[in-house]
């Protein structure tokens, strides 16, 4: 990819260690897997595995090598060029923001599945088994960020091959989102948490514009 927007030689302070702690936090999972995925990860509020923190853990959890590896990458390529911008506190705030906002959206699709289940009990007991893990939540609201601080920024990519604008870029992932978290494509992806993240992110950024406080 090509022409970020907002460059600064190094690596942010906020962005490092954001991506040493999802590394640590990986390398711990693979030796006491069970411990940290029951501890950490994202249950449904009426699992007996729920604990309100774990709607910050779960976004340092990650469910193998190339689901850390592809949202530490996007952390990396967006989240440098918005704390470069931003400032390192403000871009914290954002980042934990979408990550919280994405799991509580996780949560109310979840109860929603429940609701208009023919038989919740059955389905409330399955999902109350699986956990939600991953920073991807926290990432698609830094796309989102970046598709509106610089919409008109070309990103070049690998797979497809194509260049495209920003902003096309937001609007295209996340309609994909959405299209899948509809018609249940994905397998386990939690396409709604992604479209939380981005939800929280245009929230918070519509008021820190409505308060001029987007730019500084």
């Amino acid at each position: 990819m090509s022409n970020y927007g907002y460059y600064r030689s190094g690596l942010p302070f906020v962005v490092k260690n954001l991506i040493i702690i999802n590394a640590i936090v990986f390398v711990v999972t693979m030796f006491a897997q069970q411990f940290m995925y029951q501890t950490f990860s994202l249950f449904y509020f009426t699992s007996p595995f729920f604990k309100p923190f774990q709607l910050i853990t779960y976004m340092f959890m990650h469910g193998g090598f190339w689901h850390i590896f592809f949202n530490m990458f996007s952390l990396y390529m967006f989240g440098s060029v918005l704390e470069n911008y931003w400032g390192g506190k403000k871009f914290f705030l954002f980042y934990m923001v979408c990550g919280i906002g994405a799991g509580l959206i996780n949560e109310l699709v979840m109860y929603l599945q429940i609701s208009f289940a023919e038989t919740p009990g059955l389905v409330e007991a399955t999902i109350n088994r699986i956990p939600t893990v991953g920073a991807s939540g926290a990432i698609y609201g830094l796309l989102l960020a970046y598709g509106m601080m610089f919409p008109n920024n070309v990103l070049q990519f690998i797979f497809p091959p194509i260049a495209l604008k920003a902003k096309w870029m937001v609007i295209i992932f996340g309609a994909i989102e959405l299209l899948s978290g509809l018609t249940g494509r994905g397998g386990n992806v939690a396409h709604f948490a992604h479209l939380g993240g981005m939800i929280f992110g245009l929230i918070l950024i519509l008021y820190w514009k409505k308060k001029n406080r987007l730019y500084s």
